[in-house]
């Protein structure tokens, strides 16, 4: 298994929310770990923490309208994977896996689809300056987007916040054509293998299949039917 200096494998998942991430992610622990692998695990944005809480506020409508700028609110999510960079060293020296739900990528794709079409490259170099070279984040080895369709992801959601009624969805989260921009945006940067190597998943991914890919990484990862012609 190839890595890093820290030694471990930094691996993302990406996708919509109420794409399946979290479960996704949970499975291949269980298969890692099955496999007598140390798995470290770390979700973002770190709900509970400063600059998660109040970019959360702010989609719900407070912090004096600051979701209504883009580039504010994706500061607050670049400040609070800087402010967890010392936990993601000790989990990559710890572990021989760091699995990641949602990370850098998320912030190019939710502010490119806000932004539109014209900035888009503009607001996708901006971040990765900010997050990786600014800030210093690591860039992962592998990124997954989990390409769940937007009604799936939009009715998971819906099942989600019914269940748990303190649990309301976001500005982000009810916004149908943003989810669906994003989702778009998403596509282009696994495209274009944005600062690592991607592999697209459909819905049900085979979990083993990801867990070799995690192992032994493939130069060329094929893309599933409904991305075709997306670079993994």
């Amino acid at each position: 298994m190839s890595a890093g200096p820290t030694g471990a494998r930094l691996v993302v998942v990406e996708g919509l929310d109420g794409a399946g991430k979290n479960t996704l992610t949970t499975r291949l622990v269980a298969e890692l770990d099955a496999r007598g692998l140390s798995v470290g695990r770390l979700a973002f944005p770190r709900y509970g923490t400063l600059h998660a809480d109040l970019a959360a506020d702010a989609l719900h409508g407070g912090q004096a309208g600051a979701a209504d700028s883009p580039h504010a609110m994706a500061l607050l999510f670049a400040l609070d994977r800087h402010a967890a960079l010392d936990a993601l060293t000790g989990l990559a020296a710890a572990h021989d896996v760091v699995l990641l739900d949602r990370y850098v990528a998320s912030n190019a794709a939710y502010t490119a689809a806000r932004l539109g079409p014209d900035r888009e490259a503009e607001v996708i170099e901006w971040i990765g300056a900010l997050e990786f070279d600014r800030l210093g984040l690591p860039v992962p080895h592998l990124q997954l987007l989990l390409d769940t369709p937007v009604e799936v992801a939009a009715e998971r959601a819906g099942f989600r916040e019914a269940a748990d009624p303190g649990r309301a969805r976001d500005r982000y989260e009810r916004d149908a054509d943003l989810q669906a921009a994003t989702g778009e945006v998403y596509r282009r940067l696994a495209a274009a293998a944005w600062r690592s190597p991607w592999r697209v998943l459909g819905t049900d991914p085979a979990v083993p299949e990801l867990a070799d890919l995690v192992v032994d990484p493939t130069p060329d990862p094929a893309p599933h039917p409904r991305s075709r012609g997306v670079a993994g």
